[in-house]
């Protein structure tokens, strides 16, 4: 394909690129204004069947982006029906459905604009497939692929492990990988890439489209998006690192990020909890609008912000949202906000990515998030539209929230996205690749450790650990007693090539996945046993039968508690306990600690000057409220220390007369803003040295410092 055929022609200005049908042009101008930036950039890139990294702000028409050629391909039959040519992978299977029913509709509306014109129009199906899809369904895929394929980094990994399923993909033209952030730094991530390369290497190599709204560096990123081809056999291989084009959107999304400390908290006493000012500044916003998204940076907080919402209220304002409520409440959910029935979601991260809701008029943060690009994907919910303001609210509660608020909004401001951190070779998914593959094809030992190699993280992997792990699987560690190091392979001594044992395929589709099990208890209606939820173990071994809980705006009341189930039955309580999920610690990112440990550097230049306040309220773009507060805990801060305030350049380590939590004792607080991944090991290392030395622990010292990073 020239060059020539891929440019937009002059007299089509704003047009999609002549390389496209000619009715897909057509149907294209009447359904929209114009093609975006985004897309008046990639689609040359992606005609010419270049691997492509397209990052662009929320609501640029990124998906539309990465399926529309593989739609033409399809329609002019480029691609053969029958088989599945295009295959989509995103992190949620609840992203993934709504992938499916936006590329329906176009769909339609492409067959009706065809048949109007009496033109022939090629059957192209859409399906999903991920672990909420029926046995039967699976099965009929397999027997009849759909031309377009949507999973998840799980379900793909399944497919390739089984033989038959395994051919359906062997004809695959294209893979789109959407939201790609969100696995960059994941063992998700490098599962779905060594999977990516397992299907390069038995159907050949087909083109990479990833996408993403909030990505840094966009170089690293194409490299993991590209792994390596192979030239030549597998038993001594010439690695070729792929190509990966970058396109970036020259189109600034507009972000109106304000923050905000509720009136009702300012002059309130000190034993009245803060979480009622709140819940009536998050109620002021929704009457101001048509329908708003609250994100929370728990479950816990989710629940208890939606229970204060409600209270009072004649009718439901807010729903909440998480990833402890059954799938089908949290679909009924969105629904409800999409279709207008409902004012407000509370939610998690469970929305962060783009889960089709509506349009939002504004998006509320309560409590600062623990990273630049978490805060820019929940504000992009907003204005989601080309064009249109991404307009929020960050609604702090406590003296720690209004410093990270201040440097969080000038970090937005400059859009300073972390920079991933890839994970290399990890040791402990290898097992999970090595049966997959073993399982579909016949390896030797040499060829699987090069094969293996061909995935970007594991480009550096050394023999001698793929031996380690390899040994262990063939049960040389049998010895030590161990249950689970039987073993799992088994070696041909003639042909040398590698064979599953018996059993190891059944625990593979029982145990597959790096998602970790948490050990959740599964809530349920005692009458129809349908599931409502699930609930942290820790949670449930406090609970007791005709205790009282809220989940999902509904209270129920425990009937019955099970090893592995709590049934409940509608209740109406006064006083409906929050349940708690341990699971739901953040860790600040390094790179938003260094932002706070700048601005505190900054802040401590002049906060013995007249005009701090003023000062500071003009440097941080906060509202009166947090400014004054903000100005009152820094300068109470160095007073009690009577030195510096802590930044990048000063380790400040204070002694305090109260232990841990306000209880009576003594603790040293050492003020690193490193972030929780620095600080966790740290604070490890700081108790076996303190253990080391003094024989005896440090009260409370372990738990504190690891939970408050």
């Amino acid at each position: 394909m020239n060059s020539k055929q891929t440019r937009v022609t002059k007299s089509e200005k704003g047009a999609i690129p002549d390389c496209f049908h000619q009715e897909i042009r057509r149907w294209f101008a009447q359904r929209y204004p114009a093609p975006t930036d985004i897309q008046t950039r990639s689609w040359p890139s992606i005609a010419k069947g270049k691997h492509t990294l397209i990052t662009a702000p929320t609501g640029s028409g990124k998906t539309l982006t990465a399926f529309l050629w593989a739609i033409n391909q399809l329609l002019t039959k480029s691609w053969p029906s029958g088989t599945t040519q295009a295959l989509y992978i995103s992190p949620l299977k609840a992203l993934n459905n709504d992938i499916r029913r936006n590329l329906i509709e176009p769909l339609n509306e492409l067959k009706q604009h065809f048949e109007e014109r009496d033109l022939p129009f090629p059957e192209i199906r859409v399906q999903t497939r991920s672990g909420d899809t029926p046995s039967s369904e699976r099965q009929r895929m397999v027997r009849k692929p759909p031309e377009i394929l949507i999973t998840t980094p799980e379900s793909l990994n399944l497919l390739l492990t089984s033989k038959n399923a395994c051919q359906t993909l062997n004809q695959v033209k294209t893979v789109i990988l959407d939201e790609i952030h969100a696995l960059v730094e994941s063992k998700r991530g490098v599962y779905l890439m060594s999977a990516i390369e397992r299907l390069a290497l038995s159907a050949g190599e087909f083109q990479r489209i990833a996408l993403s709204a909030t990505i840094n560096p966009l170089e690293g990123v194409a490299r993991f998006v590209g792994g390596f081809e192979i030239r030549g056999d597998l038993d001594s291989p010439t690695y070729v690192e792929r190509p990966v084009q970058i396109v970036s959107s020259k189109t600034r999304k507009i972000y109106d990020l304000q923050s905000c400390f509720p009136d009702e908290a300012v002059d309130a006493p000190p034993e009245e909890t803060i979480w009622n000012p709140v819940a009536k500044e998050c109620k002021r916003r929704i009457a101001k609008n048509r329908s708003t998204l609250i994100f929370t940076n728990n479950r816990a907080l989710c629940e208890k912000i939606t229970l204060l919402i409600n209270a009072g209220e004649p009718e439901l304002i807010a729903y909440a949202h998480h990833g402890s409520l059954s799938r089908e409440i949290r679909l009924d959910v969105e629904q409800r906000l999409k279709e207008g029935q409902l004012k407000a979601i509370v939610a998690t991260n469970s929305l962060e990515l783009g889960i089709d809701i509506g349009d939002l008029d504004e998006v509320l943060l309560v409590q600062c998030p623990a990273s630049v690009a978490s805060t820019l994907q929940r504000l992009g919910r907003a204005g989601h539209r080309i064009g249109q303001v991404s307009k929020g609210c960050l609604i702090t509660t406590h003296a720690r929230d209004f410093l990270e608020s201040a440097a969080m909004l000038e970090a937005v401001d400059e859009r300073a996205i972390e920079a991933s951190e890839f994970i290399q070779a990890p040791l402990d998914i290898l097992p999970q690749i090595i049966v997959s593959m073993v399982a579909t094809s016949g390896w030797t030992r040499t060829q699987l450790f090069n094969a293996i190699r061909t995935c970007f993280t594991y480009q550096k992997l050394s023999e001698a650990h793929f031996d380690l792990v390899l040994n262990m699987m063939l049960g040389k560690f049998a010895d030590s007693r161990i249950h689970e190091l039987r073993p799992l392979i088994g070696i041909d001594s003639t042909t040398h090539h590698l064979t599953l044992r018996q059993g190891t395929i059944q625990r593979f589709y029982l145990n597959s996945g790096v998602i970790p099990n948490r050990g959740y208890y599964h809530l349920r209606h005692s009458d129809s046993q349908a599931r409502i939820g699930e609930l942290d173990e820790e949670y449930v071994w406090e609970a007791s039968v005709g205790q009282t809980l809220t989940l999902g705006t509904q209270h129920w009341k425990i009937d019955r508690i099970t090893h592995n189930d709590v049934f409940v039955s509608a209740a109406n309580p006064k006083a409906p306990g929050i349940p708690f999920w341990r699971a739901n610690d953040l860790n600040r990112s390094f790179h938003f600690s260094e932002r706070i440990g700048q601005y505190l550097e900054r802040v401590n230049e002049i906060i013995d000057q007249k005009d701090f306040e003023k000062q500071l309220s003009k440097s941080s773009q906060i509202d009166g409220n947090t400014t004054q507060a903000l100005a009152q805990h820094l300068k109470a801060q160095k007073l009690h220390t009577e030195v510096d305030l802590p930044h990048r350049h000063h380790l400040l380590v204070e002694i305090t007369s109260t232990g841990p939590g306000s209880v009576p004792g003594n603790q040293v607080i050492i003020h690193t803003l490193w972030g929780g991944k620095v600080n966790r090991p740290y604070a490890l290392a700081l108790v076996a040295a303190w253990n080391k030395r003094f024989d005896k622990p440090i009260e409370g010292c372990r738990e504190y410092v690891l939970n408050r990073t």
